[in-house]
């Protein structure tokens, strides 16, 4: 499951290819720092895109948690798409790449092979994901996962939720159903090159 993911945007990059969506971008909280994340983890803060008041006429870009304490305390930093209903809470994490990880092909490495996922058409894309209140640690959110497409099928059993520009808007719509987003990409929409 995604435990990483690079973050290398800058704002006026941000506000730019946001543009595209025609949906007004604002910073409630004032401009987010944005430097160069080459990775962040479960429990990290990063930057989010959510519709205003749950809507997609506006959009607020906010830094917020990666993950909220679940069951056992556990964190919940991924969730499941399958045969849900996901209307409340949708975000979007733009992120330039996600990691996966793979036993060593060196039998004797310590360390398991990492894989960097990007997107081929754009330097940068959002993961689909979910944002709520938790009493524990504030607002924090979750990044999607779906069935893997044959670019993540060799790598993983899972992959999160990759949306392209087309469907930034969509995602932000809770009038659209989460399955119709919730799908893994066409063979070659990623690029996947080892990390490490």
């Amino acid at each position: 499951m995604c435990n990483e993911a690079a973050r290398r945007i800058a704002i006026g990059e941000l506000r730019n290819d946001w543009g595209e969506t025609r949906i007004p971008l604002v910073f409630p909280e004032g401009v987010p720092n944005m430097a160069p994340l080459e990775g962040f983890r479960i429990t990290d803060p990063t930057i989010i895109i959510r519709g205003v008041d749950g809507a997609a006429s506006e959009a607020e870009c906010v830094t917020r948690r990666w993950s909220w304490p679940g069951a056992g305390g556990k964190p919940v930093y991924n969730y499941r798409s399958d045969e849900r209903d996901l209307r409340k809470g949708r975000c979007l994490i733009p992120v330039n790449a996600f990691y996966e990880f793979t036993a060593p092909a060196d039998s004797k490495a310590k360390r398991k092979d990492k894989w960097a996922f990007r997107l081929r058409d754009h330097d940068w894309f959002c993961i689909a994901g979910l944002w709520r209140q938790d009493p524990k640690v504030g607002e924090a959110f979750t990044m999607l996962t779906c069935e893997p497409g044959p670019d993540v099928a060799p790598y993983h059993s899972r992959q999160v939720v990759v949306l392209g520009r087309e469907r930034w808007g969509a995602w932000l719509d809770p009038a659209v159903p989460s399955a119709d987003l919730c799908q893994p990409l066409a063979a070659g929409s990623l690029i996947v090159e080892p990390a490490r």
